[in-house]
């Protein structure tokens, strides 16, 4: 007969939940793609999820003939796949149980290392994946900073709303300190706020959080006479492409990433953040030029001269219908254009991102409920679902406990995020 749960137990489970969905913070600030679980199975867990359009209007008075004008539209789309399986393990033994609280406190961190792991894996990709790419001077101080990733998003045609910023503890105090000297007159509630609990809040268009944990990125170690080519050769910029033909027939093509040769590696590591001499970043609708060089990162290093970045370089410079739909950048062609590194100074990433660039897939485990083991599942507001079980050993007197989640993040549009690096003197 299986194992069953007391009351006490399912108090405690659903007190688990609660603060599981409490403690997911990031995860409320990113989109929510529900899937098909039958169907995720069968695919491997990998949907390929799509990105937004760019539509082109064209002068069009009226009676004057446009049937020339038409033209076809590529649908990008990137792969999304639920690769997250975390789990916490825990057990009791028969003298351990006689103390019910024990069990609580297990309970408690294992919500508390689950809801973690999700705004951890979601911080990750952030911080490794976008690329626009905000470089500061001097230390956290405030509006302005905040101001200046607001400029590159609205530069760039990035939409306005549901922008969120999530600081490192040192970065955020930072820009707290700034607002509680800024209109130091008390009653005053932003002033207030930064000086009594060292919040931030709203700034510049962006929700800011505070992290008790950041990624840091390394001083970059490449060298300054890095070149690239930016001629009008085929290797030299990207042709979005829906799809591509193979021996198996047509595939699915990942858009976000293009391999570039290089003068040479050495010394270059996936995240650094670069810019290329005349390459200049543009609005993604207007596609006129923003006047600021465009922001790249290093995705990984193949070899000694060749690379993968992101975004690609799609410059149009052979025109196409793919390549002037999702233009990013203008170019001007240099068989030597000088790479220039962003991150001089190991400080911490500090990503920002507007919430349709990132998406987090829920899993669920199909956990049978009449073998042996008591099963307990609940889900969060936004799709999480949490998985409790417990297993009686006769032998050793143990209860087996486990908490388990099963969730993916992706980056569907790393033009649409970046981070913020301080301290780039």
């Amino acid at each position: 007969m299986a194992n069953s749960f007391s009351k006490e137990e399912r108090v405690a489970f659903e007190q688990i939940l609660e603060g599981f969905q409490d403690a997911l913070v990031l995860s409320k600030n990113v989109g929510i793609y529900t899937t098909d679980q039958v169907m995720m199975e069968r695919t491997n867990d990998v949907i390929w999820r799509p990105m937004p359009y760019i539509g082109e209007s064209i002068d069009a008075a009226p009676g004057v003939d446009i049937s020339a004008s038409y033209k076809s539209y590529t649908q990008l789309a990137v792969p999304s796949s639920i690769s997250f399986s975390k789990a916490v393990p825990f057990t009791l033994n028969a003298l351990e149980l006689r103390d019910a609280l024990q069990e609580d406190r297990l309970g408690a961190a294992a919500k508390q290392k689950l809801a973690s792991d999700i705004n951890i894996a979601i911080m990750n990709v952030a911080s490794a994946q976008g690329t626009l790419v905000v470089k500061r001077n001097l230390a956290a101080t405030g509006y302005d900073d905040v101001a200046q990733a607001d400029a590159i998003m609205n530069e760039q045609g990035v939409p306005d709303y549901e922008r969120t910023l999530a600081l490192s503890s040192r970065d955020y105090n930072g820009m707290a300190n700034d607002l509680s000297k800024a209109s130091r007159s008390f009653g005053n509630e932003k002033s207030d706020s930064a000086y009594e609990r060292s919040r931030v809040g709203m700034v510049a268009g962006f929700e800011t959080l505070k992290l008790d944990y950041a990624n840091r990125l390394a001083a970059a170690g490449g060298g300054a006479g890095l070149t690239i080519s930016t001629l009008d050769g085929a290797a030299n910029y990207l042709v979005p492409a829906a799809t591509s033909t193979s021996v198996g027939g047509q595939i699915n093509v990942d858009n976000r990433y293009q391999t570039v040769t290089v003068s040479s590696t050495t010394g270059v590591a996936a995240g650094d953040a670069f810019t290329i001499a005349g390459v200049d970043a543009v609005h993604h609708i207007t596609k006129q030029s923003t006047g600021q060089l465009k922001t790249f990162r290093v995705i990984s290093v193949t070899n000694g001269t060749t690379m993968v970045i992101s975004p690609g370089i799609i410059s149009n410079q052979v025109v196409s219908d793919a390549s002037a739909q999702y233009q990013n950048c203008i170019v001007t062609p240099d068989a030597t254009a000088a790479i220039v590194f962003l991150n001089v100074k190991a400080a911490y990433a500090n990503p920002f991102w507007q919430r349709d660039a990132l998406e987090l897939l829920p899993g669920r485990y199909a956990v049978p409920s009449d073998a042996g083991t008591a099963v307990m599942r609940g889900t969060t507001d936004n799709g999480i679902e949490l998985v409790m079980q417990k297993f009686y050993d006769i032998n050793t007197m143990t209860t087996k406990y486990r908490c388990d989640t099963l969730f993916g993040v992706v980056n569907k549009q790393p033009e649409m995020s970046g981070i913020i690096l301080f301290g780039q003197f």
